[in-house]
């Protein structure tokens, strides 16, 4: 087998399995939308969103199968991008 022929990645039944837990965690988002949690909706809805976002860089965009420096680098995006909507949130909690 050459380079070109080699298969590397998940088979369907991953991509199967991350498109449902996908759809499981949009209707988490939608049901806690109708449950009045406080500020803790903004928390956690954050928080599906994130692990849905994960899910699709990690499996979908192959991330999971690329060096260390390249899923360095978008650690420090996410983590940067994390720390402005915090921030953002925190001023507009306190106007």
């Amino acid at each position: 087998m050459n380079e070109q022929t080699r298969h590397h990645g998940p088979g369907y039944g991953v991509f199967v399995g991350i498109w449902g837990a996908l759809m499981a965690l949009t209707a988490v988002t939608v049901w806690v939308a109708g449950v009045d949690l406080g500020f803790l909706n903004v928390v956690v809805a954050l928080s599906v969103a994130s692990v849905k976002a994960s899910l699709v860089v990690f499996i979908f965009m192959h991330l999971k199968y690329e060096n260390l420096t390249l899923k360095l680098m978008v650690l420090t995006a996410f983590v940067i991008l994390a720390i402005f909507i915090g921030l953002t949130f925190f001023d507009t909690a306190y106007r």
